[in-house]
């Protein structure tokens, strides 16, 4: 009972840990410096740009 336990256990962190790598092949970079403000996320603020989107 105790081998099927572990084989489950290494099935299912196979898995994820093969999702996460199939997500990141597939989706597209993420761009912060288009991304709102983080204290501005669900205010209904439009995003401005932060200090760091001057440059």
């Amino acid at each position: 009972m105790k081998k099927l336990t572990h084989l489950r256990m290494l099935v299912f962190w196979g898995c994820l840990i093969g999702f996460f790598i199939w997500d990141w092949q597939h989706s597209a970079t993420i761009n912060l410096r288009l991304e709102a403000p983080i204290i501005a996320i669900g205010s209904g603020q439009a995003p401005s740009g932060g200090h760091c989107a001057v440059f």
